[in-house]
């Protein structure tokens, strides 16, 4: 059987194409492929920087759907299915709203696909495929490593995707993988994940907090350390507060971190319940960077903008907090209501959704948008603050700046090296996907 897998792209510029410059492998798709017996031909097309030939025979389509891509994937699913070709979609997206996906497809996965897609697969052959599959939210992959063999040729940056561990427990009220994952987290045993590492030597690892378990996390580190990677994940703030779990980080190559500060605001940290991880606010920011640049680690700093004790004000102080300590990286990302989570529930009891509060279809919005009424701005003030945050972050003068930090980013060669080389990737990515239209070309604009 022929198997196609689609990673599809967020959208394109107005009167354009983009191709996504700052990829990274679908480790979602590889891990499905590896899923899939070895009988099974397997053809991978990733939309964000290469054509797809819809006309090249397949059986099956297993398209991976995020919210930014919805509208995109169901313009995929159709074209397929106006072919005869029957498509299968899963992914967060698809968990959060089955009914809606299931409009545009012939079989949902919800949750997890490690304990379901052998049997869809056995279903699909005996033409005994269901509407739904459900997945239960476990441990990443068992027994199955990646089919990375299906990223060869294709171009992606020189990062090897990594996962130890899915979900988190924190309660983030704004949080689309907290809602889906039930506030839980799964590690993988550390023996398959350092068979997995091998030996590359450039990782990423896509754990939404790589340190939520830090007894697993720490016995992961003490396995890593003889295999001299370098490294970056997604950690919460509470590692600085943990000397072990530091030292441990810099002897397994950890280079730094992304770190969820969303907001310097005390008010806003308690108002989306993140003060279980980031207690204190502003005095303890101040302690916890220090103590994390003493060990040489590159912050990869992420805000949210448009909490509803934020101000243009306040999302100025962000980017001037941002700019004082001299981030490596900084996202400044508008708050989104994700469906399925408490922020977008709040958010409709209040009135205040835009775009019939399915901003992800809707031909009117434009990527990084205010998607909602602010407590205390507009929603083109909000949007425009965001712009100008990251116009302001990402300048060359900032970039020269920040570069300049002796404790991280001049600390070593090869972290000097991955600050230019992502700090100006990241500047353009960041331009070019400023107004972008969600979906594809094909979609009619309004």
């Amino acid at each position: 059987m022929d198997i196609t897998l689609i990673k599809p792209k967020i959208g394109h510029p107005k009167g354009g194409e983009y191709l996504d410059e700052g990829r990274m492998e679908p480790l979602m798709l590889g891990v499905l492929g590896g899923l899939t017996p070895p009988e099974h031909h397997l053809t991978l097309w990733d939309d964000r920087f290469e054509p797809i030939d819809f006309d090249r025979p397949t059986d099956l389509v297993a398209i991976t759907v995020e919210t930014f891509t919805a509208r995109r994937s169901y313009e995929i699913a159709l074209e397929y299915r106006n072919r005869g070709v029957p498509v299968v979609m899963g992914g967060i997206h698809a968990s959060l709203l089955t009914q809606e996906v299931a409009q545009h497809c012939d079989t949902v996965i919800t949750g997890d696909a490690e304990q379901v897609w052998s049997i869809l697969l056995e279903d699909f052959q005996s033409g005994e495929m269901k509407a739904i599959y459900k997945g239960i939210p476990g441990p990443a992959q068992g027994i199955t490593q990646p089919r990375r063999d299906l990223f060869a040729g294709k171009g992606y940056l020189p990062v090897s995707l990594i996962q130890f561990s899915r979900g988190c427990p924190n309660h983030c009220f704004y949080c689309a993988t907290s809602a889906f994952f039930e506030h839980t987290h799964h590690v993988r045993p550390v023996d398959r994940v350092i068979q997995e590492i091998g030996d590359k030597k450039l990782l990423f690892f896509v754990d939404d907090n790589f340190t939520s378990n830090k007894a697993a996390a720490k016995e992961l580190l003490r396995a890593m350390i003889p295999l001299k990677t370098h490294w970056v994940g997604q950690m919460s703030l509470d590692v600085a507060l943990d000397d072990e779990l530091l030292t441990l980080l810099q002897k397994s190559g950890c280079m730094g971190f992304v770190v969820g500060f969303e907001s310097i605001n005390s008010d806003n940290v308690t108002w989306m319940k993140k003060n279980n991880v980031n207690s204190g606010v502003s005095r303890a920011y101040e302690e916890q960077i220090s103590r994390l640049k003493d060990f040489g680690f590159q912050i990869w700093a992420a805000f949210t903008l448009g909490h509803d004790f934020d101000t243009q004000s306040s999302i100025e102080d962000t980017v001037a907090f941002a700019l004082k300590h001299r981030f490596s990286f900084a996202a400044f990302n508008i708050l989104l209501p994700y469906p399925g989570t408490p922020l977008y529930d709040k958010l409709n009891e209040e009135n205040r959704l835009l775009f019939n509060g399915n901003w992800w279809l809707h031909t009117d919005y434009r990527f990084n948008h205010a998607a909602f009424i602010p407590k205390h701005m507009t929603p083109d003030q909000l949007t425009q603050a965001g712009m100008a945050g990251r116009k302001k972050f990402n300048s060359f003068p900032s970039v020269v700046h920040r570069a300049l930090d002796l404790k991280t980013n001049l600390r070593s060669l090869p972290k000097l090296w991955i600050y230019m080389k992502y700090s100006l990737l990241f500047r353009r990515e960041v331009a070019r996907k400023e107004n972008m239209i969600l979906g594809g070309n094909s979609f009619e604009e309004s």
